[in-house]
């Protein structure tokens, strides 16, 4: 079985042919068209460009930001925002001739690192993305946890736990509320926490390159994934996103987690992704197990 892969970004779509083995065949990758009914088109012409590349039956996943609410099918959250309040599920599917199956991006990051990636061979993987926004997924025995709202794994938007005094006032996030885990832990919050506290504009990178800044984040991190790991207690947990790419950090977090989780001793892995920004794209292919 060919199992075609799409990851719909704010500035790129990204495919991929992927066969039963999880080997990409082919991969194409175009600039986000400017409206929504140019991006269904450009999806429907890619994947039919890769369908016929692969000379059998396709099946098609699709990774996208923000979720799908269960009811009315509308996307929602995205800070996409012109995908919200469409029926992308529908358009596609009637678009392609063909069942399409939907995932957040970062569900499918945990999918694509739990199946073959470094969760590989854990029950359960909490997969992490720190970008420019903040996101995770739930794995368990390589079956990704929707939830009953669709929303399982959106940690981003949960306060960061246990404020120090100089983390109050927390700052205010885009979806309305303050304090985020988003909004410390994020890309743009890095940089714009360093700025409220020293008043100079760096990088995230750059920022984080100074080790007491690393420990800083580090410990805010672990604060927060311990949240996560006192109500799921996953065996790995994969970090993902441009942030993840900063030297160290799964093994400062490591150490920070302890004092945090509520237990003696904390085994759960803190791991770097493996296959990078290809994780989005190979994990919406895995939408589709093995039959």
């Amino acid at each position: 079985m060919i199992r075609i892969g799409i990851d719909i970004g704010g500035t790129k779509i990204e495919a991929i042919a992927m066969d039963s083995e999880g080997n990409i065949q082919s991969r194409k990758r175009i600039a986000t068209p400017g409206s929504y009914p140019d991006m269904v088109n450009a999806v429907r012409d890619i994947v039919t460009g890769l369908a016929s590349d692969s000379g059998s039956g396709v099946k098609i996943g699709v990774g996208h930001p923000g979720s799908e609410n269960p009811v009315t099918g509308l996307i929602r959250g995205a800070n996409s925002t012109w995908l919200n309040g469409r029926p992308l599920r529908s358009d596609l599917s009637e678009a392609l001739g063909s069942e399409v199956r939907l995932a957040n991006d970062a569900n499918c990051f945990a999918l694509s690192e739990a199946i073959d990636g470094a969760g590989a061979g854990a029950s359960s993987v909490f997969g992490v993305i720190l970008g420019t926004g903040v996101g995770g997924g739930l794995v368990l025995d390589q079956r990704l946890l929707g939830g009953a709202q669709g929303i399982a794994g959106e940690w981003g938007h949960n306060p960061l736990p246990w404020p120090d005094p100089a983390e109050i006032p927390p700052p205010d996030c885009w979806c309305g509320k303050s304090g985020c885990i988003e909004t410390w832990l994020s890309g743009p919050g890095i940089a714009a926490e360093y700025h409220r506290r020293t008043a100079d504009t760096l990088p995230p990178r750059e920022i984080l390159a100074d080790q007491e800044e690393l420990a800083r984040y580090a410990g805010r991190l672990a604060r927060a994934l311990a949240h996560v790991i006192n109500v799921v207690d996953p065996e790995v947990i994969v970090l993902g996103g441009g942030v993840s790419n900063t030297p160290g950090l799964p093994g400062a977090v490591q150490s920070a987690l302890t004092g945090h989780v509520f237990c003696d001793r904390v085994t759960s892995r803190v791991e770097r992704h493996q296959h990078g920004d290809s994780s989005g794209v190979r994990g919406a292919a895995w939408l589709w197990p093995a039959p």
